[in-house]
């Protein structure tokens, strides 16, 4: 591993803008999630000291592009070798390697309800005869080092996957295959292992697309569930939208849903999706236009109905939209800005978004009465090319990965107004795109 560096000042912040279902385990599955939850709540309202008093670090398994591939938008082959695993210390929030697992491209995580396995995507193209070659992968987590050993692996039947999850039941792994357009769904065993795909939705997008490069056909993004597990959901960025359906848990079969999308403004390229802790507004943030999506949601019916759309960017930004390189369409030119990932505290007062191209993390408050946004301001990521970030479960520490520079940043919440205070730490880690949180470490 390289050096690992505590860095004892304070970045300069860029200042504020002005302006439900199981076959075997459900029940089980909701009841360990609550039970983190409140132990995650317990946690951020003391805002001091180790989550469990027994334990003394918690694992962070993070996901890359590996070696010798070079990440969309990168500018050299990555010297990544797969996942990596860390051990992060609750009350500093520093890491410590624990383990290197050679994988191909998994870039993207997801670790199961109850902590026994991580699966991820291995994003994957097509061979010489034009054949996908996208899977996905899962691990067992040992309980007690946090080490990981694979137990297998499935295609896609699509190319390029970059997104993962888990069903709240812990019986079924989602993937999305942004080259394809597919969402796909496979059933998981009872020893974590993931068996057959049960089905496959193939998006149709917009036909030729208002983005000519990017949206030239349908991209699937993120394919993920509510907080409740009423419905299964999946964001096309070249269709600027998110599909709903419902999911058989006895078939694996996925039915649309009663209101079978949504839509983001034309040309927009919608990405990540993420709810509200309390499941009745949902955040979804736009790749292209740089731009957050609010809307009531309606758990029962899977409905969304738009509030707001706001800039990642302040308002007097000198930033603009790419105009893609199709033999890179990751590629962010400087002067321009592409937005990544979104995160929502555990609390629900705040959420957090990374920009690529003014490299920052955007700070949001969320009206507790609407859900609406207001902008709180901008951090740097201390990095180039920031596309993945997690909040870990107590809600005080965000870790950022910037692609570009291999480096992970750590950031202090602030309980009172949710800023971000650091860097922490600056950890030197191989092209990080994302990070999933494991089990905590007992001492």
């Amino acid at each position: 591993m390289k050096v690992q560096k505590d860095l004892e000042q304070q970045s300069s912040s860029i200042p504020k803008s002005n302006t439900g279902l199981s076959r075997r385990s459900f029940l089980q599955a909701i009841g360990a999630s609550a039970a983190w939850a409140a132990t995650a709540q317990s946690a951020f309202a003391q805002n001091s000291g180790p989550t469990d008093s027994l334990a003394s670090g918690q694992y962070l398994y993070v996901g890359t592009y590996s070696s010798p591939n070079t990440a969309p938008g990168g500018v050299v082959p990555s010297e990544a070798e797969g996942i990596y695993v860390y051990k992060m210390n609750l009350e500093t929030g520093n890491l410590s390697h624990v383990q290197t697992v050679r994988d191909d491209n998994p870039s993207f995580l997801a670790v199961a309800p109850s902590k026994r396995y991580l699966y991820c995507v291995n994003e994957l193209g097509v061979d010489d005869k034009g054949a996908p070659l996208g899977r996905v992968s899962a691990y067992r987590i040992d309980e007690r080092s946090g080490h990981l050993t694979l137990i297998n692996t499935r295609s896609t039947a699509g190319s390029w996957p970059c997104h993962c999850a888990v069903h709240p039941s812990g019986d079924y792994l989602f993937a999305a295959n942004y080259g394809t357009g597919t969402f796909s769904v496979f059933p998981l065993g009872d020893d974590g292992d993931i068996e057959p795909m049960s089905d496959q939705y193939q998006a149709s997008g917009n036909g030729s697309g208002p983005d000519p490069v990017r949206q030239e056909g349908p991209h699937a993004h993120m394919m993920l569930s509510n907080p409740g597990a009423e419905h299964v959901f999946g964001v096309d960025l070249g269709g600027d939208s998110i599909l709903a359906w419902e999911l058989d848990p006895a078939t694996g079969k996925l039915v649309p849903g009663p209101v079978p999308y949504a839509n983001v403004p034309s040309g927009s390229g919608c990405r990540h999706l993420v709810f509200h802790p309390d499941d009745n507004r949902a955040y979804v943030i736009n790749e292209l236009s740089s731009t957050i999506d609010v809307f009531d949601f309606n758990p029962r019916r899977g409905a969304f109905v738009w509030l707001q759309s706001i800039s990642t960017l302040p308002q007097d930004t000198a930033y603009t939209r790419p105009s893609f390189n199709p033999d890179n369409p990751g590629e962010v030119p400087t002067g321009t800005n592409t937005t990544a990932e979104i995160r929502i505290h555990p609390s629900g007062r705040w959420l957090y978004a990374t920009n690529r191209g003014m490299d920052s993390v955007a700070m949001f408050e969320v009206d507790p009465g609407s859900g609406k946004l207001t902008s709180a301001g901008w951090v740097q990521s201390q990095g180039q090319i920031p596309r993945g970030m997690n909040i870990e479960p107590s809600g005080t520490f965000l870790y950022v990965g910037n692609q570009n520079s291999d480096t992970i940043v750590v950031f202090r919440i602030k309980s009172d107004d949710g800023q971000l205070e650091g860097p922490l730490h600056i950890i030197d880690s191989p092209v990080p795109v994302d990070f999933a949180f494991g089990s905590f470490v007992r001492s």
